[in-house]
This record gives structure tokens, C-alpha cells and sequence, in this order.
């Protein structure tokens, strides 16, 4: 199985201080940075968009971990990759070809990786599981932070990490939605060896390192 990562979710962060924050993320030991896009369509809240990954690349060395929660994807995906994304994953409801798209993400050099809603039967992406170099398993309905995360979920991981195991063993096993000391187990242990983490990361009372740290020794230990 691929290493064990922390990804904070930078949405979750203090944007007036964000580079002070990107900096607590590095050197806390977080592999990733997370970045939630949403467009008031597909989910109802807005975020970011190319812009503010360009900024962020010009902040970090981190790798950009970009889920597009976008309506039509496909427009969307080559703006992202020229602002510096390393990963772009999409959600196989928002898109007309998951297949084309993921060629897509691919031909502009970025990984891969494909998502879904809870209620979204794992079925509508066996078909991409050989091709995709990430799978993100929300474990809250996206569109908005702070959500708890839902146990079910740990289920969907395990059936995932079988598949993957088949078909795809070097693919990461991503999850988002209430990552938290207490949850990070439950979901590590059936399967999973990346870990978007929102509130825990950038809410924890000693500031964002401690915070992020605090999820990184627990990955170690």
C-alpha cells in the first residue's frame, strides 16, 4: 500500500494568514495540500478557483491535491492543471465521460484520481479503478466543512481497498469528511493511506502545527 498522508484541507484555513499557515502545514509534516473547489452548482457553497492555485503553488513545494465539487469538470481541469494542480480529482456524477476526462487530467500531466457522494453506488466507478491513481471516499456529503464524519463510510473504504488491491494495488485510498484523531483510525484501518483533514488540521487549540502534527505522529505511531 502506498505511504500514509496527511492532506490539510486549505479551505479550512485562516486565508488572511495563509502563507503562515502553508508554512505550519510543511513543517508539521503534511505531505499534501488539499484544495476544495466548489462552484454553487454541483454543491451549494463557493470557493476557489485557478487563481487561488496559482497562489498556492507560488507558496509551497507541497503537492496540490485539487477535488473539483464542479459542474462539468471537462471545462475546467486544463485551468486547473496550468495553475499548478499535481492531482486533480473529480466526481463521476458531475461528469459527462469519466473516462475521457481522466485521459483528460492525465494528458496535461497531473495524477488522476475520481470521487463520489455517499449515496453514489461504488459501482459507477469500477470501470475507471484501473486508470485513476487516486480514489477519494467522501465520508460527508460534500459541499461543506465541519461535517461529522459518517461510520458507514469505513465500509466503503474496505470494499475499495479490495478492489484496489486487484486491480490497482499503487493507487491511494483517499478520505474526506471528519477527519480526526478518533477517525483517522477507523478509516486507516480499513484501508485507506491518505487523510484530508479540515477542523482537526487548522481548528486545533495550539494553532495549525500542533494540530497537524498532532495527526502525523498518530500516522507514525
Amino acid at each position: 500500500m502506498p505511504e500514509y498522508i496527511i492532506a490539510p484541507s486549505i479551505i479550512a484555513s485562516d486565508f488572511a494568514h495563509i502563507a503562515d499557515e502553508i508554512a505550519a502545514c510543511e513543517s508539521a509534516g503534511a505531505r499534501w495540500l488539499h484544495v476544495d473547489v466548489m462552484d454553487g452548482h454541483f454543491v451549494p457553497t463557493i470557493t476557489v478557483g485557478p487563481l487561488f492555485v496559482e497562489a498556492l503553488k507560488r507558496t509551497t513545494k507541497l503537492p496540490l491535491d485539487v477535488h473539483l465539487m464542479i459542474e462539468n469538470p471537462e471545462r475546467h481541469i486544463e485551468a486547473f492543471a496550468k495553475a499548478g494542480a499535481n492531482n486533480i480529482t473529480v466526481h463521476v456524477e458531475a461528469c459527462t465521460d469519466l473516462e475521457k476526462a481522466i485521459a483528460q487530467i492525465k494528458s496535461l500531466g497531473c495524477t488522476a484520481g475520481v470521487t463520489l457522494r455517499p449515496a453514489t453506488p461504488v459501482s459507477t466507478i469500477e470501470p475507471v479503478l484501473s486508470k485513476v491513481d487516486l480514489v477519494l471516499v467522501m465520508s460527508v456529503n460534500p459541499g461543506y466543512s465541519g461535517q461529522a464524519f459518517m461510520p458507514e463510510m469505513a465500509d466503503r473504504v474496505k470494499e475499495l481497498r479490495v478492489q484496489l488491491d486487484s486491480v490497482n494495488p499503487k493507487a491511494h485510498l483517499e478520505v474526506d469528511g471528519g477527519m480526526s484523531l478518533k477517525t483517522i483510525p477507523i478509516v486507516k484501518k480499513a484501508g485507506a493511506n491518505a487523510f484530508v483533514t479540515g477542523n482537526a488540521a487548522f481548528k486545533h487549540p495550539g494553532g495549525s502545527a500542533a494540530g497537524v502534527g498532532e495527526l502525523v505522529s498518530l500516522l507514525a505511531g
